[in-house]
């Protein structure tokens, strides 16, 4: 199934839409092109034979002491009883002033709105482009990512220590 939703994309966005196939985990995964991720996203949603309707998880994985992070979607096709995993990966300095970013696919599916605020709150993916993205979990003014493996958990916060 994989290399044919490969194939479909490659021939109706284009073969730079497509880095590879991982075909060595539980489900295989196809790893595609950040700039070409809506687009991707649209037609996997609407394209006959794979309409893939349904975005049931969005997670971000750190790659640590690699300058790469990811961005992995879990889609199943409700009609179809399918599902698809479609990952990005990100290229990054780390530094806190220099977020990971990647287009937003809250447009596409809505489930990605808080999915994607929990990406950005816990590991500082910036999703481009997403309608309300601020911290979900931690205090608007938190210093840092806690997801992240270089990480350094904050001794005190407003003067209260934690522990």
């Amino acid at each position: 199934m994989i290399t044919k939703i490969r194939d479909l994309i490659v021939a109706n966005i284009g073969e730079q839409a497509v880095v590879r196939i991982e075909e060595e985990h539980l489900q295989p995964i196809l790893i595609v092109n950040a700039e070409n991720l809506v687009e991707i996203a649209i037609f996997l949603r609407d394209t006959e034979g794979c309409y893939f309707d349904f975005l049931s998880n969005v997670s971000a994985v750190d790659y640590y002491p690699d300058n790469r992070f990811a961005v992995v979607y879990h889609l199943a096709s409700i009609p179809y009883q399918t599902q698809f995993i479609l990952k990005v990966e990100i290229e990054n300095d780390r530094r806190l002033e220099n977020l990971p970013a990647i287009p937003s696919v809250s447009a596409v599916w809505r489930t990605a709105d808080w999915h994607e605020r929990e990406a950005f709150d816990l590991m500082g993916i910036f999703f481009t482009g997403h309608p309300d993205l601020r911290r979900i979990l931690l205090p608007d003014d938190w210093q840092g990512y806690p997801l992240r493996k270089d990480y350094e958990d904050a001794e005190t916060y407003h003067g209260i220590a934690i522990k």
